[in-house]
Order: C-alpha cells, then structure tokens, then sequence
C-alpha cells in the first residue's frame, strides 16, 4: 500500500459517498487509474464495505452499555458457542475478546433502562459460558467513528504509528 492508496482510503473514510471522479481528483488521479485502485482495495479486503452511519437517537436507541462479560471456561467449544450466540444478539453493537479478565467487552444499545434490563436478564447473561457480567453506563460520546490514522495504514517505512 503506497501514499495514493493511503489518500483512497483517507478520502473515503472522510466520504463514502464520493463517485470515483471525485475521489480521483482529490487524490490527483486520473479516473482509470483511480477506479483500478479502489477496486484492489475493495478486493484485497483493505476496504470492507460501505455504510451509513446512523444516529441511534434517530431510531430511538437512547441507552447504551458497556458490558464487561468474564466466562465460567474458556475451551474452545465454550469460546466459539458464546461467540456465536453473542454475534446473533441484534442490540450488541460490537464484541471484543480481550486479554486477561474480563473476557470481553459489548457495546449494547437499547431504548432505555428498562429494555437495557430485559435484554441483560433474557439474553446476555443467559449466554454460553458466562460466569459475570458487569456493566457501566456510557454519559457521553467524545470520540465517536474515527477514522482510521494514515500513519497507520500499511508499510510506513520507518514511520512510527504514534508520535512520543
């Protein structure tokens, strides 16, 4: 991945919504060239897919979560069970396996604390495997939907991926 396909995915990542003239004038390429690019990217899996992102207010998703969920066993059959049940459970926004304890960490939204409630007694903690589930409340948003860093974004040569 070279400085053009870092620009791509800077650009899109800023506007989705961009056709491909526009894209290759903000990167100062020609159209072809440009398209050949941003189909190797959507190819190689650099870029996975495109989407819009919607205000959970705007459809009446008010209360989120973060649940910090620590399993009973951790076998591989428990593991893969849990994950798989987790990943069908249409109000967790996102499922992180972490190290050490806890386990893992769901982002959860919900229309308010009584539907949070439910979904914690009915579904979550009925999961496979878990022994604990602990929540906290989210107040606020101060970062939200950030791009990813261009430093970050493949061969750097050299480059570090943050600044001491």
């Amino acid at each position: 991945m070279d400085d053009v396909d870092q620009k791509i995915l800077a650009e899109l990542q800023r506007d989705g919504r961009l056709t491909v003239t526009e894209l290759a004038a903000r990167v100062r390429l020609s159209v072809s060239p440009c398209h050949r690019r941003l189909r190797e990217l959507e190819r190689s899996g650099a870029i996975r897919g495109y989407r819009a992102v919607v205000d959970p207010a705007a459809v009446g998703l008010t209360f989120e979560a973060l649940v910090f969920v620590s399993m009973r066993q951790e076998d591989r059959d428990t593991v893969a069970e849990f994950e798989r049940a987790v990943s069908e459970v249409e109000y967790v926004l996102d499922a992180q396996r972490l190290f050490g304890d806890p386990d893992y960490l769901l982002r959860v939204a919900t229309a308010d604390l009584a539907a949070f409630q439910r979904l914690y007694d009915e579904r979550l903690a009925t999961l496979p495997g878990v022994q604990r589930l602990t929540s906290t409340l989210v107040m606020k948003h101060v970062v939200t939907d950030r791009p990813l860093p261009a430093q970050g974004m493949g061969a750097q040569g050299g480059r570090r991926w943050f600044t001491t």
